[in-house]
């Protein structure tokens, strides 16, 4: 029987069945249904795979030739095929690595090249040796970035923030004058070094940005001090140069990289800044650990590849079209955000790699928020709502700050309740209102602390994951052709948003929208 078929019958045999009753048959179930590696504990024993599930999702994935494939990326092959490009964010977590050719020439030695650009850059700023022109030195940095360059350094400076030693993050991403008025109005320009974080350096939204931010450096310290104010994540060097970014403040990394795989590499300027080069290779070291482990670990006990499984088991097989990240860990409040667009630009895909429609459903829509506050907002629909939502719960067992132990005891006492909660249900007789169903899958991932060696491993599992399913659902993971129609149609409608007059070929919504807009504008 093919494998997608086993799983098909698999879950027609667990109808009715309850995730519950799979501890009161198999005393051991927690520990056969959970992987290690080094502190960390995935547990998937509360979700409705059994035995004979697992052992077809493991055939699903050697059959899907997961591991092949697994090291064609590693190695540099195109695996980016509609873009014929190679697939190497792994390259610049090991700069010291074995060599990896692209085209011929050995990318590694380029990559410990940039890193060390970059961390004698951030050394220089946080010593005081590269310092502002009227001041002592730079305190606060400020990238202005979107996508992957503004939601990876974006959620690490806020996971990392107690190793943050160096400059005071801040963020600018949104095209909304809103977001760059209320950011700036809390900086002081004569000590806010701004990294302009554009690849190619024409992305609208962020150098409508930095063009904002370069006017108000201007207005404060003049055209030449400004300049000293500015570096760039970008392999345009030309347009860096006539935009007044120093030459060497300049960090390009190649198109092998994706922007939202891109943290590990120069767009993480902004993080290295806040935590310092040290912790910065403490970050990398994480993962490539994960790295390590994912290559080497058998499918049954690779955390990675676990974690993809029972994506596909809560999906693929039993079709729940949404899946709910909730981290214990106010500091990661960023990462369901961050997920969502590592999992959604990847695999929110219809289109398999040979040109056909995708045989399955692919990628679930990710959300959620951290733990406990969500508990008070919509973790009634995941325990009483009419649609099941798989849960990933994360948490550390500690935290930061012993002076605040009860905190963290509360937070793991909830956390396991929750996913307790969500499995067991409650019956209350008579009193419909008040019952739970229970039945709900869930995920836990337990790891001791959130250092930057953990969040490093963490980052590369998540993106681990989703290679795994997209080698499985054969589709594309690493293009992102989706977001072009938007951004295309947006520039055909500036110039109606300006004059007022819509073409002729505009739809009647639009046309009337336009209209509208014009009306208010103009009065």
């Amino acid at each position: 029987m093919k494998p997608w078929n086993r799983l098909d019958e698999c879950r027609r045999k667990a109808s009715g069945r309850r995730i519950a009753s799979l501890f009161d048959a198999d005393r051991n179930r927690a520990a056969r249904f959970s992987a290690t590696f080094e502190d960390m504990l995935f547990d998937f024993s509360k979700t409705g795979i059994d035995e004979s599930a697992l052992e077809a999702l493991i055939e699903l994935a050697d059959c899907a030739d997961v591991a092949r494939k697994r090291e064609a990326m590693f190695a540099g092959a195109r695996i980016n095929a509609t873009e014929g490009r190679a697939v190497l964010h792994t390259v610049l977590r090991n700069p010291s690595g074995p060599p990896v050719f692209v085209d011929g020439t050995d990318v590694v030695p380029g990559v410990g090249a940039t890193l060390e650009s970059m961390e004698d850059f951030v050394r220089a700023i946080l010593s005081g040796k590269r310092k502002p022109a009227s001041a002592p030195r730079f305190t606060d940095v400020l990238n202005i970035g979107i996508g992957g360059s503004h939601l990876g350094p974006e959620m690490a400076c806020a996971a990392l923030a107690p190793y943050a030693e160096g400059l005071r993050a801040h963020f600018i991403s949104n095209a909304d004058g809103a977001n760059a008025n209320d950011v700036l109005s809390s900086l002081d320009p004569r000590t806010t070094m701004a990294v302009i974080a554009s690849k190619t350096f024409t992305t609208v939204e962020t150098m409508l940005n930095a063009a904002s931010v370069k006017r108000w450096l201007v207005g404060a310290i003049g055209e030449e001090a400004a300049s000293g104010h500015l570096a760039a994540v970008s392999t345009a060097g030309e347009r860096t140069s006539e935009f007044g970014v120093p030459r060497d403040a300049v960090f390009g990394f190649a198109d092998w990289v994706g922007g939202r795989y891109s943290l590990w590499g120069p767009v993480g300027l902004c993080l290295m800044l806040a935590i310092g080069p040290g912790r910065f290779r403490e970050f990398l070291d994480g993962g490539r650990a994960m790295d390590e482990h994912f290559r080497a670990a058998p499918h049954g006990a690779n955390l990675p590849v676990l974690l993809a499984l029972v994506g596909i088991w809560n999906n693929q097989v039993c079709g729940h079209a949404t899946r709910a990240v909730l981290p214990y860990d106010q500091r990661l409040a960023r990462l369901p955000a961050y997920l969502q667009q590592l999992e959604m630009e990847s695999n929110g895909k219809s289109a398999a790699l040979d040109g056909s429609r995708a045989r399955r459903q692919t990628g679930p829509v990710v959300w959620g928020e951290p733990g406990t506050n969500g508990q008070h907002a919509f973790h009634q629909l995941l325990h009483q709502g009419t649609q099941i939502v798989p849960c990933e719960f994360l948490v550390a067992a500690n935290g930061h700050e012993p002076e605040l132990e009860a905190h963290h005891v509360m937070l793991l006492a909830n956390c396991f309740a929750q996913s307790k909660a969500l499995m067991e249900g409650r019956r209350a007789a008579g009193a419909s209102h008040r019952e739970f169903d229970g039945d709900r899958p869930s995920t836990t991932l337990v790891y001791d602390k959130l250092t930057p060696r953990a969040l490093g491993r963490i980052v590369a599992m998540y993106e681990h994951r989703v290679f795994v399913e997209g080698a499985i659902l054969g589709i594309n993971s690493f293009d992102q052709w989706g977001v072009e129609l938007g951004k295309e149609l947006a520039k055909s409608l500036t110039g109606s948003i300006e004059t007022g007059e819509a073409r002729t070929d505009e739809d009647g919504s639009t046309r009337s929208l336009l209209a509208h807009v014009h009306r208010l504008r103009k009065g």
